[in-house]
């Protein structure tokens, strides 16, 4: 069968041909997974080299492992909790703090801002919303592990609490318990950014920017 044929295939057939070595399923699947994995190992690790070498070690893993998968679980939960694990493992082995990247967050914990700052003057808005991203990325990178798996994965991957679950493991309970504590979290260091801008009077705040900034630290909630 040839590549093109592959392509129309679902992932279960995909499974059930390389668990008979057909090796052009697996470079399906590698054409089918590889950009997604390199996203979600970038966002853990920030760091480009160590996302090649993670993408290079999952797959190695689902061809090696493969025969392990009994489907109860979607293969793309399976192979996200290789990524996360894989990539969590490499941050403990370099025993540094990497910043998490929040490319895109999903609409349900997004922010307004931009939405209407009538108020607000373009250089002042373009530097705060500057500065609070990479304070967010700090406070997402300092998170512990179980918190900042399912933060990725749920807010910003956009992946629902059933498949958080079932790629980290967890009752659907469990992830909506850990999402929150996350959430908390980073609310808690978003309110002291806000607070910190406040005290400080390094930015003219009008009413809705006030607004805005509230909307903020509320989605974060």
């Amino acid at each position: 069968m040839n590549l093109e044929s592959l392509a129309g295939l679902n992932d279960e057939k995909l499974i059930e041909m390389l668990k008979a070595s057909e090796t052009e399923a697996f470079i399906e699947i590698i054409n089918r997974y590889q950009d997604k994995v390199h996203n979600l190992a970038m966002r853990i690790t920030r760091n480009e080299q160590d996302t090649e070498e993670i993408l290079q070690d999952v797959f190695v893993a689902v061809y090696t492992k493969i025969q392990k998968f009994e489907g109860k679980s979607a293969f793309s939960s399976w192979l996200y909790r290789i990524t996360v694990n894989t990539s969590f493992m490499k941050l403990r082995r370099r025993k540094k703090h990497l910043a998490v990247g929040l490319d895109e967050v999903n609409p349900t914990a997004a922010s307004s801002w931009g939405k209407d700052r009538s108020d607000i003057s373009d250089l002042n808005y373009i530097s705060t919303r500057h500065e609070l991203k990479a304070e967010l990325q700090k406070a997402i990178s300092e998170l512990p592990d179980e918190y900042r798996a399912i933060f990725i994965l749920r807010d910003v991957d956009g992946l629902s609490n059933q498949e958080v679950g079932e790629v980290l493991d967890l009752s659907v309970p469990a992830v909506k318990s850990r999402l929150h504590r996350g959430r908390s979290l980073l609310r808690k260091r978003l309110q002291s950014f806000y607070n910190d801008y406040i005290s400080e009077d390094k930015i003219a705040y009008g009413k809705k920017f006030r607004n805005q900034c509230s909307h903020e630290l509320k989605a974060a909630a």
